[in-house]
């Protein structure tokens, strides 16, 4: 598992003077770009080929809350990957300073060519790469029933 640590800033909180929702999500973010550029696998190696993560859901859940001054732990595990390194799904656990549980949150996302607007799979040398990271214990390889399983699709504006 990996884990990264931050100090909460005024910036940080909201109105309630507690964390922010908003800082929950960069937080972890941040702790996904450093994962990967710990493990040599960088957003500017995706630059080459004209590759970005996209995020399609993240459903956090809230237990404690956490305030200014403290610092906060987020951890990082790799749930799944589609076979061609197209989508991704991870989950972070979220901690103070004491070991107690703030929050947690499922993610799930793909990469997408930044030329056509498309999702796209990995290139090959990206894919071994990305299949080597640490992964959880009940890593899957994602399916495209996996994708659409909360079954949310886009409606017009009537």
């Amino acid at each position: 598992m990996y884990k990264k640590v931050f100090e909460i800033r005024w910036s940080d909180v909201d109105a309630n003077r507690h964390l922010a929702n908003s800082a929950y999500v960069n937080f972890m973010s941040h702790t996904r770009v450093s994962f990967f550029d710990d493990h040599d696998f960088s957003l500017a190696d995706l630059v080459k080929f004209d590759i970005s993560p996209v995020i399609f859901y993240e459903h956090i859940y809230y237990f404690k809350e956490a305030f200014m001054g403290t610092p906060i732990t987020v951890s990082l595990e790799i749930k799944g990957f589609s076979d061609d390194g197209m989508f991704f799904k991870f989950e972070h656990d979220l901690y103070d300073h004491k070991g107690n549980h703030l929050a947690n949150c499922e993610l799930m996302g793909a990469w997408i060519n930044l030329k056509t607007r498309k999702l796209t799979g990995l290139p090959e040398n990206l894919l071994e790469e990305i299949m080597s990271l640490p992964k959880a214990e009940d890593f899957k390889i994602l399916t495209k029933e996996d994708t659409r399983k909360h079954g949310k699709m886009p409606k017009n504006l009537s």
